[in-house]
C-alpha cells in the first residue's frame, strides 16, 4: 500500500484527492494547519520522519490574491518556505513529492498559450511566492512532479461558489470580459496527480481542462449549468466584482502532457457539468 501524505487535505484539491483515491491501494496521512504547520521546519521534519511517506502532496497554500498583496511575508512564508520544509522531508525520506503551483508565475501579457519552457515574470505576490516554492522544491529534490494549473474549483472557497452566492441574493453580477484561462476541475486535477505519483515522468506540468473561455463566457455557463438566472454584465478588470489582482491572460498549453501520453483531460464544460451534477445544482433549461 502506498502511503500519501496530504498537506493541505482540507483545501480544494486535498478533498478531491480524498474524494478519488483507492482507499485499498493508498493510505493517506491527511494534514492541515491544525493538526501541522507547513512552516515550522522541525514540526514538518518531525511528521516525516515518524511517518516516512513514500509521496507527499503539497496541496497547501495562500490563494487569496489580495491577502497575498496585502501581506506578502505571510505568502511566502506558507507558498515557499512551507514547501522548501515538505522537500527538505521528501529528501530525506527519499519520497516523491507534488507541489501544486498557478499560472500567475507568468505575467498574463501574452496571447498564446504558456508552455512548460516559457519564461516565468510573476507580477503579483501571489504569483511570486508560488514561484519561490517551486525553486525550492527543484533545489531539494528530484523525484518532483510540480504541477501548474488555472481557475481551479471544487468544494471550498472558488468562482463558482462566490458567484452563486451572490446570485441567491439576487445582486447583479460585473463580470471580467478581459480575463482569459481554462476553468478545471479539482476532481480532474486530483484524478491526474494520482495518475501521475505512479509514475517516474517527474517534472513540471501545465495541467488544465481542454478549451479557454473569459470570466464571463465562465459565468455565462455555470448560470446556464444551474438554470439560474441574473443581471450580469461584462466589464473591464478593474470594474469587476471578482479576481481583480489577477493576469489578464491566464492560458496554459498542457504541452509536456501531450507528448508524454501520461493522460488527457476532458473539456472545461465536461467537467463543470459533472460538478454540478454532483452537486445536485445541475438543471439546465
Amino acid at each position: 500500500m502506498l502511503k500519501v501524505w496530504i498537506a493541505g487535505a482540507s483545501g480544494q484539491i486535498g478533498r478531491a484527492l480524498n474524494d478519488v483515491l483507492d482507499p485499498m491501494q493508498i493510505e493517506a496521512l491527511n494534514t492541515d494547519l491544525d493538526e501541522l504547520d507547513i512552516t515550522d521546519t522541525d514540526e514538518v521534519i518531525n511528521f516525516g520522519t515518524v511517518n516516512r511517506p513514500d509521496v507527499i502532496i503539497n496541496c497547501t497554500g495562500i490563494t487569496d490574491t489580495d491577502e497575498c498583496e496585502a501581506n506578502p511575508e505571510h505568502a511566502y512564508r506558507v507558498n515557499a518556505l512551507g514547501a522548501r520544509n515538505l522537500s527538505i522531508v521528501a529528501r530525506k525520506c527519499g519520497s516523491k513529492i507534488v507541489q501544486l503551483s498557478t499560472d500567475d508565475v507568468f505575467d498574463g501579457k501574452s496571447d498564446q498559450p504558456y508552455n512548460e519552457f516559457d519564461q516565468t515574470r510573476p507580477q503579483t505576490a501571489y504569483g511570486k511566492s508560488k514561484l519561490a516554492g517551486e525553486q525550492y522544491v527543484k533545489e531539494f529534490t528530484y523525484k518532483h512532479f510540480i504541477i501548474r494549473s488555472t481557475w481551479v474549483y471544487g468544494l471550498g472557497n472558488n468562482f463558482i461558489n462566490d458567484l452563486l452566492e451572490k446570485v441567491n441574493k439576487g445582486e447583479s453580477l460585473a463580470i471580467a470580459s478581459d480575463q482569459f484561462g481554462s476553468p478545471t476541475s479539482a476532481k480532474e486535477l486530483a484524478r491526474f496527480i494520482l495518475h501521475l505519483i505512479d509514475t517516474n515522468e517527474y517534472g513540471t506540468y501545465h495541467a488544465t481542462n481542454k478549451g479557454v473561455c473569459s470570466r464571463y463566457e465562465f459565468a455565462h455557463e455555470i448560470l446556464k449549468l444551474t438554470g439560474k438566472e441574473a443581471q450580469m454584465k461584462a466589464v473591464p478588470t478593474h470594474l469587476s466584482d471578482f479576481s481583480k489582482v489577477r493576469p489578464a491572460y491566464c492560458v496554459l498549453d498542457n504541452f509536456i502532457m501531450s507528448m508524454t501520453p501520461v493522460y488527457t483531460f476532458p473539456s472545461w464544460k465536461e467537467s463543470l457539468k459533472e460538478y454540478f451534477k454532483e452537486r445536485g445544482l445541475y438543471n439546465e433549461k
